[in-house]
């Protein structure tokens, strides 16, 4: 292990030892570069990759990421591929281009993909075999914009961002679709880009919440909203709320233990923190940014990873 690294980590564990807070780690991506960092910034690890839009950070410490927008794999901390899925090998493969913006590995072992472009959400096994499929309802299929973050829930339902149809629907095991959400515009006119000049409505991911409400990421909407399942919009987080910060495309969303809400965001410039944690409240509670070895103004992909996980995950690091 280089000296740099340990001595950092080693800093790290004292810091947090002191001062009595939990440990936090940050997972984060963007197309050349998946990495690890402290709550700080400051990278612990770090592996080149392809075009991403999606990670998961597996219970045996492996994270599973994009290589590419056609595959998929499991990656170690020695930067050894454990997994990989190729969507062109896959049964029902109609020689369609197709990207994948979003996976799961499920509890039984098996691993959920969305399948953008020839529009479906499979499961596989271990050996890649297709364990089942069910077709997403879009209606001018695309591999870019059939979706984005998609999560396969509890009950077997599954949440699935349409970033090209602006909205957000929910479908069961069967392919039906059992609840839909159209991202409102709130009466702005769409604009073109990506940064906080843009505006529109092309959400990016969706997650449901302890109180059983939806938590949506409006992408270039630069707002986050939680809606009822009734589709009553009770709480709607706009560009500017957040004191001392500009939203851009808003990506990722976690529920933390405390009820606090992790937020991506995404192409908001050099001035901006690339993810920020706030209370219900609005309130800025934490904020990380890393323009230095994220130097392109598109990290679309992290994770907030704390406590006993973000303590074996460093501790994976160290031994390195």
């Amino acid at each position: 292990m280089k000296p740099l690294l340990l001595l950092s980590l080693l800093f790290f564990f004292s810091a947090c030892s002191k001062q009595s807070e939990i440990l936090r780690l940050v997972i984060a991506a963007e197309n050349g570069i998946l990495a690890i960092a402290d709550a700080g910034g400051t990278l612990l690890w770090q592996h080149p990759i392809n075009q991403v839009h999606d990670l998961q950070l597996l219970e045996n410490g492996n994270i599973l990421v994009n290589n590419g927008w056609p595959k998929i794999m499991e990656l170690d901390l020695a930067g050894n591929k454990a997994w990989e899925y190729d969507s062109s090998k896959t049964e029902g493969y109609n020689g369609k281009k197709i990207e994948i913006h979003a996976f799961q590995r499920l509890a039984n072992g098996n691993t959920m993909v969305a399948e953008s472009g020839i529009s479906r959400i499979v499961e596989v096994d271990v050996q890649g075999e297709l364990v089942s499929s069910i077709p997403l309802q879009v209606a001018k299929p695309h591999p870019h914009t059939d979706t984005r973050l998609v999560r396969k829930l509890e009950n077997g339902d599954y949440l699935v961002s349409h970033e090209g149809e602006e909205r957000v629907a929910r479908y069961n095991s069967s392919g039906e679709v059992v609840w839909n959400f159209q991202v409102p515009l709130f009466g702005k006119a769409k604009a073109k880009g990506h940064g906080p000049e843009a505006y529109g409505a092309k959400t990016f991911s969706a997650i449901v919440l302890e109180n059983g409400n939806y938590l949506i990421a409006t992408g270039n909407g630069h707002s986050v909203l939680q809606v009822t399942p009734d589709k009553e919009v009770v709480w709607h987080l706009s560009q500017n709320e957040i004191p001392g910060v500009t939203l851009a495309w808003v990506t990722t969303l976690q529920e933390l233990s405390n009820g606090n809400f992790v937020i991506g965001n995404c192409h908001a410039g050099p001035d901006n923190p690339q993810i920020v944690e706030i209370n219900r409240a609005k309130e800025l509670i934490w904020s990380w940014k890393n323009v230095t070895d994220f130097p392109n103004n598109g990290l679309s992909n992290s994770l907030v990873v704390e406590g006993q996980q973000a303590k074996r995950l460093a501790e994976r690091i160290s031994a390195l």
